[in-house]
């Protein structure tokens, strides 16, 4: 098994976009309206907002390749580019975004793995992330590799307001 990671750039754009459309459809389509979802896409993965995003020296993005294919992505923040106040301490998983296909592989575990390693390069004492209350599968996931549920906080899928579990894990 070939797993290799790559650090995105802003010519990396088009292709961020491209996996971001297709892993949040595969994920989430099937559970909100196609208002909401097409709402939602447009705001979030515009080149615009990525390309803004991409430029955040407080954000950082991640291919994950296995055997030399895109297969998903991580975004990570810290500082300002939290999209919650947690402070200078924290680091956030915003996305961990694996294709549908790819799933199953180990690839969550290893994004997951490298968002841990940048908190401790960076002297966090804390990694957490917000996780759509029905989503099931990555509650799981996140219950299994320690992170325990401790809020909950908005998230607004196009007009729609839907609640997200905030789940941390303290750094050792």
């Amino acid at each position: 098994m070939t797993i290799n990671i790559k650090k995105c750039t802003i010519e990396d754009l088009r292709k961020l976009q491209e996996i971001s459309y297709e892993t949040f459809n595969e994920t989430f389509k099937h559970q909100n309206s196609p208002e909401n979802m097409n709402a939602y896409l447009e705001k979030a993965f515009n080149l615009n907002q990525l390309k803004n995003e991409l430029s955040n020296v407080c954000s950082q993005f991640f291919f994950v390749y296995f055997h030399n294919e895109v297969a998903g992505y991580l975004k990570v923040n810290t500082n300002d580019a939290q999209s919650e106040k947690m402070g200078d301490e924290s680091l956030e998983i915003e996305r961990i975004y694996i294709k549908k296909k790819f799933q199953k592989h180990g690839l969550g575990k290893y994004l997951l793995n490298k968002a841990m390693e940048i908190a401790m390069e960076r002297n966090k004492k804390k990694i957490w992330l917000g996780v759509w209350e029905k989503n099931e599968n990555a509650i799981s996931f996140y219950k299994k590799m320690g992170f325990d549920q401790n809020g909950l906080h908005s998230f607004y899928m196009g007009d729609e307001e839907q609640i997200d579990f905030i789940m941390t894990k303290t750094i050792i």
